[in-house]
């Protein structure tokens, strides 16, 4: 069955459930300041068929995503450290620590084969239902099987274990086994129906506004391109431009987009600027000439932020080496 848990999110069932007849109520399964320091980038799958969408009829999942993606804005803050919290209360029924923090590549993929949660901590609530906090920091997890913790008790670090590439804790909701969505926990196939905020106590904000995706590139490209994912360019010579682009969907206008890029020595580039008249979907893009000399040599990483005034609604990361 489509919604049954499967290798993704598994993690042997022992320890016996405790006692509790209600559904658990949730509270941020990190330690951040939610829309500044961490924004949720997908949310589970709510389409039955090939396609994706989220609780809100929206494009912020992937196809067959089975949980909520919690997102850090930068791979500096994961190196700092930012706790993953239990979001309700319970006994922990399992964990897994030891896999390195190591984005997933096709030549990496099959090494995780059926430990694509990576480092995790599972928390039994009762009553069938159970919390799962994949892709921890590796040596982070702080419990152990056995142990009962309250909301808010520190299970580990977000980290970069498991099959992922950007720092976030993927959170898992199961009752009985069965994928729920905890903004919608009545029913996983349907959405864009108000729920007085599901399983949450305090419900993360929704903003119907994200980014598909963000690449380097060695010039300017076409949206056609961007779309294809054929404008993405993962290794340049260091006499090539550098050029960031971000792919945005439903902005608002008055929305704001950041485009930075970090060299091996120094940060490169650094632009910010107004969508005054966004469309349903746009790109936009900016870089720098090689210097006279050539970039540097290394590894150049660029992030891409959407914000609506103070508040963070989506990032992007995109990585490229140069040559010499």
């Amino acid at each position: 069955m489509r919604r049954r848990a499967a290798a993704v999110l598994a993690l042997a069932l022992c320890a016996a459930r405790p006692a509790v007849a209600e559904p658990p109520r949730l509270s941020l399964p990190l330690d951040c300041d939610y829309g500044r320091t961490c924004v949720i980038e997908d949310y589970v799958d709510t389409d039955p068929g090939p396609g994706h969408r989220d609780h809100a009829c929206g494009l912020k999942s992937r196809d067959d995503h089975r949980g909520t993606d919690f997102m850090l804005p930068s791979f500096e803050a994961m190196a700092a450290g930012v706790n993953v919290l239990a979001a309700a209360p319970g006994m922990v029924a399992a964990t897994r620590d030891g896999m390195d923090d190591t984005p997933v590549t096709p030549e990496t993929r099959a090494a995780i084969e059926g430990r694509e949660c990576g480092n995790a901590v599972r928390v039994d609530h009762g009553d069938g239902w159970q919390t799962l906090y994949c892709h921890l920091k590796r040596g982070s997890v702080s419990v152990r099987q056995g142990e009962r913790v309250a909301t808010g008790d520190v299970l580990g670090q977000v980290g970069l274990s498991g099959l992922t590439n950007a720092p976030h804790v993927h959170l898992g909701v199961l009752r009985d086994g069965e994928i729920v969505d905890p903004f919608h926990p009545d029913d996983i196939t349907q959405c864009g129906q108000e729920t007085d905020g599901g399983l949450w106590q305090d419900p993360p904000g929704y903003a119907r506004a994200g980014l598909f995706t963000a690449g380097f590139s060695t010039a300017v490209p076409g949206l056609d391109a961007v779309q294809s994912g054929a404008a993405r360019v993962q290794e340049t010579t260091a006499d090539q431009p550098l050029v960031l682009y971000g792919h945005v969907f439903y902005a608002r206008p008055g929305d704001r987009l950041s485009l930075t890029a970090q060299g091996p020595e120094r940060e490169i580039f650094r632009h910010e600027l107004t969508l005054d008249d966004p469309s349903v979907q746009l790109f936009r893009a900016f870089g720098r000439k090689a210097p006279a000399a050539g970039w540097p040599a290394g590894a150049y990483r660029g992030y891409v932020r959407l914000m609506r005034g103070d508040t963070l609604l989506a990032v992007r990361h995109a990585d490229i080496t140069v040559t010499p």
